[in-house]
């Protein structure tokens, strides 16, 4: 969904003669049938075993052409620019290298090269995603307007709204264009897609499954079925079904890259360090599930570095770098950070497509507890209440919005719903259930928090509270 990747214009585009001129009708048959089953790492392994890359130019083109997608651009950049070495005239050369520079991430070598290529359809829908990445939003209109009414410029319009997070608008364009070719059917996995990311399931795995029934050796649309399998149920059942595609796709470029991905989380983060950072900057969302990595097990600063130069754009984005901000914030006593934290949460809870949502209510309560007005937080957790009882952040957090508000019955309640070890040994927990405890007129159970603690300032501080709170 990226671009669309079309068979480039070679000089000679007969396979016939890509394949050998020896007269050999069984190499060229052969080559013929791994294009039709879109085999590349066959089709490059022919041509490399029959030797034809050095005494046919335009074998080389076709390897290149296969490395491409196949997904290994590295290669097909490097053999695009021996051809350019041998015969810089050849058709499109530039061109198939500035895609190839895309998809590597070099946008601004791309773009520069765009400039020497003339005119072309291609030319035009390659320049219209990198004026995305480069968040170039005039340029971005430029093109937009140069976009015609044709299958592969609406395919690329569809594309950047899925990027730009306008589903529904992505969803519209496939849907128009799978009435016009019923054929097209793979226009199915970008619709399921993007009911995935609406967090529709359900219907996704409706939509996939015409897909998958032609095509049920796809690793894509499998990946896509075991994420919405893990959505639905758990991570067993999802990982039980990547096992399906697991041995086909061991050497599957872009493919294989989701599946160790997916497999991770699936796993609950089982491997993390040893594939989340090697596909950073493949996988979007490695980069987020690698801080969220970080965070688990407290490593805050590396998040944050991570996340430093995000620029968010969607609200998973915005949520956590909300959450990172926060705990920055808090550990070193930062407003500046708090104050980020804070903007971020109010972003996604006032936002119309989520201010209904669980996630955006949340959202609209981080962004008050962190402004310290708690009787406004305790109006957005309420409402979610029935869905989270048994999540012990929200319990921790409902319990201090409920103690902040001199509600403490409710409060010692919440606070007791608790079963995680390490918010209950957090001093923010004990000290907030103290106080209940006091207040409750259970002051024997607040001084028995105080003979569990260790010695240390925060075991002082418990003493003090408790002998504030008790002698008011």
């Amino acid at each position: 969904m990226i671009l669309s990747r079309l068979k480039p214009a070679l000089q000679d585009s007969n396979p016939e003669k890509a394949a050998g001129r020896d007269g050999s009708g069984k190499s060229r048959s052969q080559f013929e049938d791994y294009l039709m089953k879109r085999d590349y790492m066959g089709a490059i392994t022919l041509l490399e075993f029959k030797g034809h890359l050095d005494k046919n130019p335009l074998a080389k083109q076709w390897l290149a052409y296969c490395a491409f997608h196949r997904g290994d651009y590295k290669k097909a950049l490097n053999t695009y620019q021996n051809l350019n070495k041998i015969d810089p005239d050849i058709e499109n050369l530039a061109l198939n290298v500035a895609c190839c520079y895309f998809y590597l991430g070099m946008y601004d070598e791309s773009k520069e090269i765009l400039q020497k290529v003339p005119p072309s359809g291609l030319k035009t829908r390659l320049n219209f995603h990198l004026s995305h990445k480069l968040r170039d939003e005039a340029t971005l209109m430029e093109f937009h307007q140069q976009l015609q009414d044709v299958l592969e410029d609406q395919l690329s319009l569809a594309a950047i709204h899925y990027l730009r997070a306008h589903y529904q608008e992505a969803i519209d364009i496939y849907k128009r264009l799978l009435l016009q070719n019923r054929e097209n059917i793979a226009l199915n996995v970008y619709i399921a897609l993007c009911y995935y990311k609406l967090d529709y399931y359900d219907v996704s795995q409706e939509v996939l499954g015409l897909y998958l029934n032609s095509y049920p050796d796809s690793v894509i649309a499998t990946n896509l079925k075991a994420c919405n399998i893990f959505r639905l149920y758990n991570g067993t059942a999802a990982e039980n079904e990547l096992r399906t595609i697991a041995d086909q796709s061991a050497n599957v470029g872009f493919g294989y890259d989701l599946l160790k991905h997916n497999l991770v989380v699936f796993r609950d983060g089982d491997g993390a360090m040893q594939v989340f950072p090697s596909l950073v900057d493949i996988v979007p969302e490695a980069r987020l599930n690698l801080a969220i990595h970080y965070l688990r097990n407290n490593d805050i600063k590396e998040a944050f570095e991570l996340l430093r130069y995000l620029q968010p754009a969607v609200p998973q984005e915005y949520i956590l770098k909300g959450v990172v901000n926060a705990a920055l914030g808090q550990e070193l006593n930062s407003a500046q950070h708090v104050k980020i934290a804070e903007e971020c949460f109010h972003l996604v809870g006032s936002s119309a497509s989520e201010c209904d949502t669980i996630h955006g209510r949340q959202c609209m309560a981080a962004a008050f507890f962190l402004a310290g007005q708690f009787e406004e937080v305790l109006v957005y957790l309420t409402s979610i209440k029935s869905y989270l009882h048994s999540d012990d952040t929200f319990n921790f957090n409902y319990g201090q919005a409920k103690t902040a508000c001199n509600q403490f019955k409710e409060g010692e309640e919440a606070l007791l719903l608790v079963k995680d070890p390490r918010i209950k040994s957090d001093y923010v927990y004990v000290s907030n259930l103290a106080r209940c405890y006091i207040m409750n007129k259970k002051p024997q159970n607040s001084w028995e928090l105080y003979t569990k603690m260790e010695s240390g300032p925060e075991a002082f501080n418990l003493l003090l509270l408790i002998a504030n709170d008790c002698y008011r």
